[in-house]
């Protein structure tokens, strides 16, 4: 049996979404900048895909740039944002548990002279409002926040956060990373004080190498691709109409059916978290379950080391993360498990396991199994 449990990683596309792809890359494959009917075909797969994401989010279509994925989108978001308004301020606030994605260019940005106020997070990895309300002053041009923690799930309250800022310094601008959040939360930055939001394709059954940044029609922002003048001059480059396409139909598929999804989500989540529990010496890591995102669970199995436990669940067919897929290649610890609290044990063999709407009970039975069965050789082993 195979259990496939890092969909926090990447997902599978949608069979609707691999055909759409093929079509626009095989029969509807013209350059949406060409005047003749080619053109015009693919031209209208961008603006339907905008509109499609736009609808989910009640925001308006021209509001949706698309990008080369989550990266980009938030180092467009931080980079383009802080360039354009470092006349009214210099410093700018976010968490000590953003993904390198908003950690790396927010360093970047402190080489050229910002400051950079990073506040730090509980035992169960969410944040302040108290601490965020003093951090903000009137030279604050931006806060940046991840809606979703990629590695241990903490859900932060967004919505909440917006209204601080707004009415801490109304000129101050939000970003939310919400690249595990987009399609599987239901998110309106008009009514949440969300100024910019990233989000990315193949987190939501969508292709690789394909997101999209939400830019509020306020916002003050550099672009940072220049070149041919696409989307209206803000992102310069030929529009990747087959990664558009798929985008926005995985969005349109992810929204429609987003309660069952959650459900089934919340069923696997504590399943798996009830079935651990029965395990000696395992900690999970984050908020508690009604609170936390219900498709990560992140678990310190005490005494083993997390790519050992990752390699000998993957020659059983189970497959999991030994941390932020973007990340885990590296031996540095991990800064989010750092900063709320973990030690250096608890990171060593940290695994996360995160889910979809297609992962099944008997994954997850079939996942307990093993553990149940590998994990007391794998600690006789390292006694030795």
């Amino acid at each position: 049996m195979e259990a496939y449990l890092d969909n926090s990683a990447t997902t599978c596309c949608y069979p609707e979404v691999r055909d759409i792809v093929i079509k626009t890359m095989m029969e509807d494959y013209g350059n949406p900048s060409s005047m003749h009917l080619k053109g015009v075909e693919a031209e209208r797969y961008l603006k339907q895909s905008a509109a499609a994401i736009a609808r989910t989010m009640r925001v308006q279509e021209k509001d949706i740039y698309f990008t080369s994925g989550g990266t980009e989108s938030n180092n467009w978001a931080l980079m383009g944002t802080a360039l354009a308004n470092r006349r009214s301020g210099r410093h700018i606030v976010t968490s000590s548990i953003e993904h390198p994605a908003v950690s790396a260019p927010l360093e970047a940005l402190e080489e050229q002279g910002f400051t950079v106020t990073r506040l730090g997070v509980q035992r169960d990895g969410s944040i302040s409002l108290a601490e965020l309300e003093a951090a903000i002053t009137e030279e604050t041009i931006l806060v940046s926040i991840m809606y979703v923690n990629n590695e241990i799930g903490t859900v932060q309250p967004i919505s909440e956060i917006g209204q601080l800022i707004k009415k801490k310094n109304p000129r101050t601008l939000f970003h939310v990373d919400a690249i595990q959040a987009y399609g599987k939360y239901r998110i309106y930055p008009k009514s949440m004080k969300i100024d910019l939001l990233s989000a990315s394709g193949h987190k939501i059954h969508g292709p690789k190498g394909v997101g999209f940044l939400y830019i509020g029609e306020k916002v003050k922002i550099h672009p940072m691709i220049l070149g041919g003048g696409q989307q209206k001059g803000m992102r310069s480059g030929t529009d990747n109409v087959p990664g558009a396409a798929g985008l926005g139909l995985a969005a349109e598929l992810m929204y429609k059916n987003l309660d069952a999804y959650i459900e089934h989500m919340k069923a696997l989540r504590h399943q798996l978290s009830a079935g651990l529990s029965g395990i000696e010496n395992v900690i999970i890591h984050g908020q508690d379950e009604e609170e936390s995102a219900p498709y990560i669970l992140n678990a310190s199995f005490m005494g083993i080391r997390s790519e050992v436990l990752l390699h000998t669940l993957e020659d059983r067919g189970i497959y999991v993360s030994a941390g932020s897929a973007c990340s885990s290649h590296k031996r540095a610890g991990s800064p989010t498990l750092t900063a709320i609290g973990c030690s250096k044990a608890e990171m060593e063999s940290a695994v996360r396991f995160s889910f979809s709407e297609s992962t099944t009970e008997e994954e997850i039975e079939y996942t307990l199994q093993v553990l149940k069965e590998v994990i007391p050789a794998l600690r006789k082993y390292t006694r030795r």
